[in-house]
């Protein structure tokens, strides 16, 4: 039977669309769990969605919505992007799925059986956008949460506590123990510094609201609803069946929790005294990476600066995008997200590097054995080179599986550049006009192995582009081929065959840069109010026009742009560039009309295309063209 692995994200509260540092944690976790399934091992990985409580109860309210319609369309956003980035999970979950309510009130009696919950009375210092209580020292500015800066409420209602002061001297003891259990170190010795500061006993319920799950009829107490990050950690267990008794619970011996830093305490503190308190096995890895911000500025709605994950993978491709957010930063700190060193990742070391490896092998095959590379003679000519790439690979594994990301790709690169440096070394085309034919087709060979190993290992992270590697070179990417040609060394013939260029060089920017706040807006909100919100003199700079398409026509290189000319009233169409070719038949475009956000500057897409304006578009995992009732003169304004 395999060993079995457990992977999961966390579950992304729903009080937000998905942005770049949820993108972060999914494609880590998913880049590990197609590692995991390449090694051999039985995998499951879970993502999905944290929909109760308070925050989640306002945001609907304000929105007219039911709390429900609320999480439905929030949640439905992540798990479309999910999709689209072929994110592998087996099981995507909702914290409002029915079997995550029996699997939490279950656990609640459980825990209240072994004498760990008791009900009081609490008071304290409340953030509604964390969701988690303060002590009067913690605050700033004597009222602020610590972390994100809004203000605080004070909070006095009965509640039920959870006895987490029991369990300090065993999570002490666990952390010592083991010294894998949380990652990176650094951050494991500040969960330690804060369990021997002492732990207070932990409100696990609420009465001040009601969308959250509610306390077991054994309880007879239905004002109560569960803490929310009672409620969100459970999803868990939740996912493998443990109230349903699943076989799945077998995952859950070796479990692996990829998490943002600032929910660390959570999954590191009260998770694993919840665990205790179940006499469940605790998690083997939690690894908390940092947070990003763009162009060297924090992330916020009021700034403009969000980056949007969909935006960037839509622009630069997305495993382009994969690439470079494993690359770009250490596991554990914080990363900067800017286009300049995105394309400078794609264009040195994936167009110069990993792609013009690949071009010469193809090219040189062709030359000089008609695309038939034997690597009979490789071994003996290339030992030192082929131990060399074999430690560079073992490095590989083992940053990966400790979560370092970034040189888990530095070491495969080392690899590149001694594929790349062999040719430049030996020369094979000076081989060939010596007449020394086996030589260069020896050379070829090595360089061939040397890539086709970097694929496989390479695979968890961009899996497509190295499945066009692999196509490339006659060979498929496999556990059994990981197993022959990465752990035992072991060298492949091949017969090439042409291939596009994997990585086109970009030479501009292919996204608008943020555009600058206006001076009312620079100052991050303090009070918790939407920072949506904006004045009448914001609207009226906006300009929409009605207009009727002309021409439509697909984008070559791309299978989501649409270019339109579209008749708005002036003296010349404009050309407007929009991605939903997915959504709509070009035949039922022309001569429709649409509504076009026309005063917005003007940028270039895919490097030559000149787009003049933004078809508008309403979406809900199908997409809808927005329009008037009636048809209307082109060029008029809707406002």
């Amino acid at each position: 039977m395999k060993e079995k692995k457990y992977i999961t994200t966390p579950i992304y509260y729903v009080n937000d669309v998905p942005h770049i540092g949820h993108a972060y944690t999914t494609i880590i976790a998913d880049t590990l769990a197609r590692f995991r399934r390449l090694q051999g091992y039985d995998t499951f990985f879970m993502t999905g969605t944290d929909e109760h409580g308070q925050k989640i109860e306002q945001a609907a309210l304000v929105r007219n919505k039911t709390p429900q319609e609320y999480a439905d369309e929030i949640s439905g956003k992540f798990r479309s992007l999910w999709d689209e980035f072929e994110i592998s999970y087996d099981h995507f979950i909702r914290t409002t799925d029915a079997d995550h309510k029996l699997t939490v009130q279950n656990a609640f009696e459980k825990m209240q059986k072994n004498g760990d919950i008791y009900k009081g009375e609490y008071e304290g210092f409340y953030c509604v956008s964390c969701e988690t209580f303060f002590t009067q020292t913690q605050l700033v500015d004597e009222e602020c949460c610590p972390d994100c800066g809004r203000k605080t409420s004070i909070v006095k209602e009965e509640s039920y506590f959870f006895k987490l002061s029991k369990y300090q001297d065993a999570l002490i003891k666990w952390y010592e123990e083991n010294e894998r259990c949380i990652m990176p170190k650094g951050k494991k010795n500040e969960v330690i510094s804060f369990v021997k500061g002492g732990l207070k006993d932990l409100s696990i319920t609420r009465t001040s609201f009601d969308w959250g799950i509610k306390l077991p009829a054994s309880s007879n107490d239905p004002k109560h609803v569960m803490y929310v990050w009672l409620d969100a950690l459970l999803n868990y267990l939740t996912t493998l069946g443990y109230t349903r008794g699943d076989d799945k619970m077998e995952f859950w011996q070796d479990t692996t929790h990829i998490v943002g830093k600032d929910i660390l305490r959570f999954h590191a503190i009260y998770w694993p005294a919840f665990l205790m308190s179940l006499n469940l096995p605790l998690p083997k890895h939690v690894a908390a990476h940092g947070w990003w911000t763009r162009d060297g500025e924090k992330m916020s709605k009021s700034k403009g600066n969000v980056v949007n994950p969909h935006e960037v993978a839509s622009a630069y491709g997305l495993e382009n995008f994969r690439y470079f957010l494993l690359r770009e930063v250490p596991f554990g700190q914080d990363g900067d997200f800017s286009q300049k060193a995105l394309i400078e990742r794609i264009n040195s070391e994936l167009g110069n590097g990993l792609g013009n490896l690949l071009s010469r092998i193809i090219g040189m095959s062709s030359k000089y054995s008609e695309y038939k590379i034997n690597s009979m003679q490789t071994a003996k000519f290339y030992e030192a080179e082929l131990n060399e790439a074999h430690e560079y690979l073992k490095n590989a594994i083992e940053n990966l599986e400790n979560f370092a990301t970034n040189r888990y790709l530095e070491e495969i690169w080392k690899v590149v550049a001694l594929a790349n440096g062999a040719v430049a070394k030996y020369e094979p085309w000076a081989m060939i006009k010596a007449g020394k034919s086996e030589e260069a087709n020896t050379l070829v060979a090595l360089c061939a192995n040397l890539l086709a190993k970097i694929a496989v290992i390479l695979s968890p992270a961009m899996p497509h582009t190295c499945d066009k590697i692999a196509q490339a070179l006659g060979f498929e990417i496999s556990t059994e081929i990981y197993n022959k040609i990465i752990l035992q060394n072991e060298l492949l013939n091949f017969i090439a065959k042409p291939t596009q260029p994997l990585f086109p060089r970009i030479e501009t920017e292919l996204m608008a840069r943020p555009s600058e706040p206006e001076a009312a807006l620079k100052e991050e909100p303090k009070d918790g109010c939407d920072e949506s919100i904006i004045t009448i003199d914001d609207f009226k700079k906006i300009v929409i026009k009605v207009g009727t398409v002309l021409e439509c026509e697909k984008v070559e290189g791309s299978d989501k742009l649409l270019k339109f000319q579209i008749d708005l009233g002036e003296e010349k169409p404009r050309q407007i560039l929009s991605g939903i070719a997915k959504f709509y038949d070009l035949s039922t475009l022309v001569g429709r009309q649409v509504c076009v956000l026309a005063n917005l500057k003007e940028r270039t897409m895919m490097k030559k295309y000149v787009s003049q304006g933004m078809i508008l578009s309403a979406e809900d995992g199908s997409l809808s063209l927005l329009s008037t009732d009636a048809k209307v003169k082109n060029g008029s304004i809707v406002g």
